[in-house]
């Protein structure tokens, strides 16, 4: 008797085990995006949780994207958290931004790292109420009520009159881009090639990718080096290359030979700048995008009209100009 009792014992032990595991997932699921500090005691209520996507999360040029979205956190009713693969990734970026939606968040800050795969992810957090700014990186035929950012065509066309001017119109060049898929990274490449296609002295024998790492920037900047003796330049186009490219000139022994013009105003950068071993930098406002990208999204859950096109400041910056734009870029 005591044998034939312990079967269905086992049963519904097995069974409240699998409802219990089921019910714990259903809530970890729904809880993931929720910060922890959101149901401490002393935290401050809010009206609006709203999630910032960064390409990754942990890249200096998004952290500082990240304390600007902080600076309107505290004087608003916004929560704000930021999220990002900790390598770029496209699929990892999409994968948060859908959990996002899942968790019905108030409103999404996202970089469309590539308009034709964003387009309907930005539309289906529309469709469901969820207001969304793209930051950085546009998608414009999306339902996104605005961008903010750097108008990312023309960032590359100052580039490529600085070089130009910089190098009298004579220079072999090479391309040290983030990524050959990102539509902001085209954007500056393309218009760096249109701004120095009237130069008949210029030319861009070669176009790398770094994976916005770098380290990559390095490897990639030492292969046109060994393929291409005769290269006099180059040109980074996002945050990191402009290190990488420095790197690789050092070991080859070219320091003094070949010119960089570089992206982001990050602390290695202006040292380098300082030191004569970067030449120019495209000098864009991270800080300025996070803390308006939050603004464009709280505008929008109070009902207000934005403008669509948001661009912030994009100057080309060299070792004359780093102590007058400092003073204007202190916080």
């Amino acid at each position: 008797m005591q044998r034939k009792r312990t079967v269905p014992f086992y049963v519904f032990t097995v069974f409240t085990s699998i409802l219990v595991l089921i019910l714990l997932f259903q809530l970890l699921m729904k809880t993931l995006l929720l910060p922890p500090s959101i149901s401490e005691p002393n935290q401050e209520l809010k009206d609006y949780h709203v999630v910032l996507i960064s390409e990754e999360v942990d890249n200096d040029y998004w952290r500082l994207m990240e304390q600007g979205a902080r600076e309107l956190e505290k004087s608003t009713k916004l929560l704000v958290e930021y999220r990002g693969p900790q390598r770029s990734n496209l699929d990892e970026q999409m994968k948060i931004m859908d959990m996002a939606i899942a968790a019905q968040v108030d409103g999404i800050v996202v970089q469309a790292l590539n308009e034709d795969e964003f387009t309907p992810l930005i539309d289906k957090a529309v469709n469901k109420g969820i207001p969304v700014i793209t930051i950085d990186a546009d998608a414009p035929k999306s339902k996104r009520s605005a961008y903010v950012g750097t108008d990312n065509y023309l960032s590359g066309w100052e580039a490529g009159k600085a070089l130009a001017q910089d190098t009298n119109g004579q220079a072999v060049v090479g391309i040290i881009t983030g990524s050959l898929t990102s539509s902001h990274m085209q954007q500056r490449v393309q218009g760096f090639k249109d701004a120095t296609a009237t130069y008949k002295g210029i030319s861009i024998v070669a176009i790398e990718e770094s994976n916005i790492t770098r380290i990559e920037a390095e490897e990639k900047t030492n292969k046109i080096l060994t393929e291409y003796e005769e290269i006099t330049a180059f040109f980074g186009t996002s945050a990191l290359d402009g290190l990488g490219i420095q790197a690789a000139i050092e070991r080859f022994g070219k320091k003094d030979d070949i010119y960089i013009i570089a992206f982001d105003v990050l602390p290695q950068t202006i040292e380098l700048l300082q030191a004569g071993e970067i030449h120019a930098v495209v000098a864009q406002e991270p800080f300025e995008m996070g803390k308006r990208g939050m603004e464009l999204v709280l505008d929008v859950l109070q009902g207000k009209t934005v403008v669509e096109i948001n661009y912030t400041r994009t100057n080309i910056i060299r070792k004359s100009d780093i102590q007058q734009e400092l003073n204007g870029e202190s916080r």
